[in-house]
């Protein structure tokens, strides 16, 4: 081979290899893809993903599938660009996921914190709706504060200026949202009796927050234990609607599914207010994967999963724990839901 030839044939190689070394090399990128689903009414290996103890349950025909959003957290150009071509992935910058000065493990362990609180909130709203009300207790009053002459320890903090308190962040919001100095008409319990007490609010530490002076906590009387257990590599707060739901259906003996395959995502506050998640797009193609045929959507989510349709998967929007049991009984009923 002549001299040329064999110089063209190096450079080719030693560009192939340089080539196939940056395609190969990690990017600052992750690919988010449909996660799996978990139905909130049945089981794993033969256990009940909601167990209650201490009350009958019932037999669900359906499903209520939560949804998850699977991360690829090292990627290389290669697979970067087949996934941006890709509808039902999405190419992210990492710090997005993995915010700056925050490796994985901490970010797996604010994710199942997350998760947990999630699955707090789900029963606090559902057991309301199953009629047993939350209790605000007071769980400490502060030396020298404004409530230390009008409440104790153990007092059930009943309404607010007229306002019944049905969960510990109604009470918060209340003080918080008046200026300092505001009065307020305290109902209470104490000893099985009730009593008024006007307290005022005062300025407290460095960023001046109106406050009363009481620590309080929540409680939540109910003949029977709850039990949520899902696979560890589950987290986030998103699956709070469907764990709500899921708690409903297992202690009221009506079917909420129909039968129907239904999946959803969405955050809950103790309130039963829905709210955004992200990887809609990722979660509507995991639910129709698993077979789900109905798709409850956050309200604030609905116009990317607009953007985002997925054949033969009906999505309808929420806002509200009341606005998901609605749906629920159009999809029974075989009514249109409430769309996005």
């Amino acid at each position: 081979m002549k001299r040329r030839g064999v110089t063209v044939l190096l450079g080719a190689v030693l560009v192939g290899i340089l080539l196939a070394g940056i395609l190969s090399a990690p990017v600052p990128y992750v690919i988010l893809g449909a996660g799996p689903t978990v139905d909130t009414v049945g089981g794993d290996d033969g256990k009940p993903i909601i167990a209650v103890t201490g009350a009958p349950t019932s037999e669900s025909a359906g499903q209520l599938r939560l949804t998850t959003v699977g991360v690829q957290a090292r990627t290389d150009l290669i697979a970067a660009i087949g996934a941006w071509f890709d509808r039902s992935r999405a190419v992210v910058p990492r710090e997005m996921i993995y915010p700056a000065g925050r490796d994985e493990k901490e970010v797996d362990q604010q994710n199942a914190e997350d998760f947990k609180e999630s699955q707090t909130s789900a029963e606090t709203v559902a057991l309301r709706e199953l009629g047993y009300p939350a209790q605000t207790v007071v769980a400490n009053v502060v030396a020298d504060s404004p409530a230390a002459s009008a409440l104790r320890n153990d007092d059930v903090i009943i309404a607010i200026d007229g306002t019944p308190i049905e969960h510990k962040g109604q009470l918060i919001a209340a003080v918080q949202d008046k200026p300092a100095g505001a009065a307020f008409a305290v109902r209470y319990r104490r000893d099985g009796k009730e009593a008024t007490a006007t307290i005022t609010s005062r300025a407290d530490g460095k960023d001046k927050t109106p406050r009363i002076g009481v620590e309080v906590s929540q409680r939540q009387p109910k003949p029977f234990t709850i039990t949520i257990k899902v696979a560890e590599d589950i987290g986030g707060p998103s699956a709070g609607l469907m764990f709500a739901l899921g708690i409903i259906d297992k202690l009221r003996p009506e079917d909420l599914t129909g039968g129907k395959s239904i999946a959803g995502t969405g955050t809950i506050d103790d309130g039963g207010n829905v709210g955004p998640i992200g990887g809609i797009p990722q979660k509507l193609v995991g639910a129709r994967a698993a077979g789900a045929r109905y798709f409850l959507a956050p309200a604030d989510n609905c116009a990317e999963a607009k953007a985002s349709p997925v054949p033969g998967l009906t999505v309808a929007r929420v806002a509200t724990i009341d606005d998901a049991l609605a749906a629920l009984a159009a999809i029974r009923e075989g009514r249109d839901v409430a769309g996005c």
